[in-house]
């Protein structure tokens, strides 16, 4: 019984193709047919299984917007989807994505560059190195590397607009004679007037213990180095009205600090902590010095300090090969990649070598290591060195983002030059009040 089934299937199927054959004609084997038929729909979509399509925007986010103030003479990369954009007066960031390779975006920028007359002031020594360049008063630089994600680059435009009252470069090809109206420069000013040298109580402070009155309101990580450090007299209270009170005792621990007053406690710090190595001192700068910057002249209250610092080789400047650096934008905001790319020289003479983008990332394991100016790259890898005494550790405990651009708090800043030096050879301010006091 059971051998007959197979003939008898087989025979009922060949009895039901001879339907379906014989119906072929019929009007409603249309519908038949339809109804197994392909969504038109589908047609031309067609879709490879198992591939994997490179998304740089996976949670499919609305697409960034340029400025609308984005400067028409910057040339565009055609083939790149903008990402992000991120501005800290005067500096703007842009952050794009391209399936194109890292050398490839460099050549177009280099080459578009140069055909509109654009002043090439840095080369990229290698593919992911970055391209600086300058029309007049416009500065911007290109970085681009490869991403994690096969197929994508990930590249980083930055420019500056440098405003013409802080504008005042030459070159040989540009060189203009002031006239009597124009305002000379530091190198060839005249002998300043008894008000112009006139410093401010604020550089007279330093050195003077002060117990401030709103150390709580600091981050409680932070309290001690500004305890320690305002009574080594290293720090100065916060200005009122533009001006620095001697008597006050408010120090404003979470207002954003200056690249100016950063300057002028980082000298202080490293000279009064390292007080009993005078081979560790920085020497201030005399008012016969050279300016290294154009808007730092001799007159400047803290020109003694920034331009000391400029001749040790501590902040980058034309002294030290950085011919981008003719600015110092004394009262802008301190950044944090400022912050660490001035401190860490004074830690550890022997700078990591090596320092790229991906040594960053795989190191410190930050999100947003693209975004680091590539000159503070090498400070940033060797803070990591380190280990427990880096500043970044120190200042800002764990965190996966650096955030490079964000301004430095006075906090934040005190926490940076409580210690110097490293682990093994290192000192901080509580051990040098010690000895302060010990000899007092």
């Amino acid at each position: 019984m059971y051998t007959k089934r197979p003939a008898i299937s087989l025979s009922l199927i060949i009895l039901l193709l001879s339907s379906l054959t014989a119906c072929a004609s019929n009007p409603g084997s249309k519908n038949w047919e339809q109804s197994f038929a392909a969504d038109p729909q589908l047609k031309g979509n067609s879709i490879n299984l198992g591939q994997n399509v490179a998304n740089p925007n996976p949670k499919n986010q609305p697409p960034a917007e340029l400025p609308a103030d984005f400067p028409t003479q910057i040339p565009r990369y055609p083939n790149a989807q903008l990402q992000e954009v991120t501005s800290t007066a005067p500096i703007t960031n842009t952050r794009w994505f391209s399936p194109d390779s890292a050398d490839k975006i460099q050549a177009f920028y280099q080459q578009q560059l140069q055909k509109n007359d654009w002043r090439i002031l840095e080369q990229p020594n290698q593919p992911t190195g970055s391209l600086t360049a300058k029309l007049n008063d416009l500065k911007v630089t290109v970085a681009a590397v490869p991403t994690q994600n096969p197929g994508v680059t990930e590249f980083t435009l930055q420019y500056l607009k440098e405003t013409p009252s802080t504008t005042a470069e030459t070159t040989p090809e540009n060189t203009v004679t002031p006239s009597p109206t124009t305002e000379a420069t530091p190198e060839v000013a005249t002998t300043p007037t008894p008000q112009e040298t006139s410093a401010p109580d604020a550089t007279i402070l330093t050195g003077t213990s002060i117990a401030f009155s709103d150390v709580n309101k600091a981050p409680k990580e932070l309290r001690s180095y500004i305890t320690e450090l305002a009574e080594l007299g290293v720090l100065t209270p916060a200005k009122t009205a533009g001006k620095t009170d001697p008597n006050s005792t408010i120090f404003e621990p979470n207002k954003v600090i200056t690249k100016r007053e950063f300057a002028r406690w980082l000298m202080a710090a490293n000279n009064q902590i390292q007080a009993n190595q005078p081979a560790k001192q920085i020497r201030l700068a005399n008012e016969s010095s050279q300016a290294a910057f154009q808007d730092v002249p001799r007159t400047d209250s803290d020109f003694a300090a920034i331009q000391g610092l400029a001749e040790a080789g501590i902040i980058p400047s034309q002294l030290s090969g950085d011919n981008t650096a003719l600015l110092f934008r004394p009262d802008a905001p301190l950044t944090r990649e400022q912050m660490i790319l001035w401190k860490v020289p004074l830690d550890s003479k022997l700078v990591t070598s090596g320092a790229t983008f991906e040594t960053i990332k795989q190191t410190w394991g930050f999100q947003d290591t693209f975004k680091i100016e590539p000159k503070a790259l090498k400070a940033v890898l060797t803070d990591f060195q380190n280990g427990d005494a880096s500043n970044i550790r120190r200042v800002f405990g764990y965190t996966t983002l650096f955030q490079p651009k964000k301004p430095v708090t006075r906090a934040e800043a005190a926490g940076t030059i409580w210690f110097f030096g490293t682990p093994t050879e290192g000192i901080s301010a509580q051990e040098a009040l010690k000895v302060k006091n010990q000899t007092s």
